[in-house]
């Protein structure tokens, strides 16, 4: 746990699941700054910070003024309820909603709105693919890693926004890029940044006031059709809602493990874990149809994706279950015959196996006696070490340069 200062107090904050060994913090200075714009402080750009000319700021100053939050409040992205925590302890009277595409990031903002001493419902927490509300006074955007994912979420979000509405969004300077500004430009309104602050920048945009604006057409959910050499999956339609990996195309880790999938058979239960856009779940259920296949995600766009992926592909009423959640968290112990995985080692922008770990132990409590787990990786994470550790076994399934299949067997 670690202590957030701001302008309106200090605040315990943590992620999700909270983990006191964990080193990382639940907000960054993109944050920060943020909250000193609205709160009207004005830090000081780095010596020697420099904007492009397309960029920079008039005279590069960001105004002095609070910025006034009133009617509805939309934080968008906010990664772990940082923003929207410290906006409902100090604005009580507007109306706060945060929505977000991160199963985590909406139980993180729970337990630190609950250790604020806040009620549950001082901010309305929606998903991306929620219905928004329908105007938006103030929207304040953490800008994602996925430019798609920021791509999808302003073009829902567009017709909600009016000419007096005020857009800021934040993002560390690794992750606002002209792309990123031109995304703005284009869908909302005219934008330019500020100087740079501990690495940070805020993003300013102004709502285009031309009613007879025409946006462009929203690009997403994006549908392909896989190539014909990946056993079942071969020539089926993949669904992919903006944000999710790989969206424009099949990434070469899950194309290795389709091409290597169990052979099984008979009614049992099987989970594709860090289901993505559902291609790997969905090519388990092709090869078996008596299994039924569990898609769990953390991102909701990846559930929604996932569950387009196997209602394209398969039988109406083919059985099977979309949960946004917490790994296997969520699924009984000695339930689960057949775990798929490919597992993240990312978390936002720091590189991690904290998800994977997670994702095997859950695996290892959930898998039935004589159960397994499938994992594909790049060899250079060593994977088959942390499950040695965790099942006593481990066997290489296939390998090629860059990536290796691995199963582990739930003995007892």
């Amino acid at each position: 746990m670690n202590r957030f200062t701001t302008s309106w107090g200090d605040f315990q904050l943590t992620r999700f699941p909270e983990d006191p060994r964990e080193q990382l913090r639940a907000w960054d200075a993109a944050d920060e700054y943020l909250l000193r714009h609205l709160h009207g402080d004005q830090p000081q750009p780095a010596q020697g910070a420099e904007a492009t000319p397309a960029e920079a700021t008039p005279a590069g100053a960001t105004p002095a003024a609070p910025v006034e939050l009133r009617g509805t409040v939309v934080v968008l992205g906010d990664r772990w309820g940082a923003l929207g925590t410290v906006l409902a302890a100090s604005r009580p009277d507007a109306e706060l909603v945060q929505i977000g595409d991160s199963y985590l990031a909406q139980q993180a903002t729970r337990a630190n709105l609950a250790r604020a001493g806040l009620a549950p419902d001082a901010v309305r927490l929606l998903t991306g693919t929620e219905a928004p509300p329908e105007r938006i006074d103030v929207l304040l955007v953490r800008v994602p890693k996925s430019l798609a994912l920021l791509e999808d979420q302003l073009h829902r979000l567009a017709p909600a926004v009016h000419p007096g509405t005020v857009v800021l969004g934040t993002g560390m300077v690794t992750e606002i890029h002209t792309s990123t500004l031109q995304l703005f430009e284009r869908i909302i309104g005219p934008t330019r940044t500020s100087l740079a602050v501990k690495k940070a920048r805020l993003i300013f945009c102004t709502p285009d006031p031309d009613p007879a604006l025409v946006r462009p057409a929203n690009p997403w959910p994006l549908s392909y059709a896989l190539p014909g050499d990946l056993g079942p999956a071969s020539g089926r339609t993949v669904v992919n809602h903006g944000g999710i990996f790989c969206a424009e195309r099949l990434d070469i880790g899950t194309r290795f493990l389709l091409q290597h999938l169990p052979a099984r058979r008979g009614h049992e239960q099987v989970v594709d874990l860090g289901c993505g856009n559902g291609i790997v779940g969905t090519a388990a259920a092709l090869a078996n149809p008596e299994a039924e296949v569990t898609f769990i995600d953390e991102s909701f766009a990846a559930v929604a994706s996932a569950e387009a992926t196997f209602r394209a592909n398969t039988a109406p009423g083919a059985p099977a279950h979309f949960r946004a959640g917490d790994a296997l968290a969520a699924v009984p112990a000695d339930s689960v015959d057949l775990v798929l995985n490919n597992p993240p080692f990312h978390s936002h922008q720091a590189t991690t196996d904290a998800t994977a770990w997670r994702m095997f132990t859950g695996a290892r409590r959930a898998l039935r006696p004589g159960g397994e787990l499938w994992v594909v990786g790049n060899r250079h994470l060593g994977y088959h070490v942390k499950l040695r550790r965790l099942f006593g076994n481990c066997q290489t399934v296939a390998g090629n340069p860059k990536f290796v299949i691995l199963r582990a067997v739930k003995r007892s």
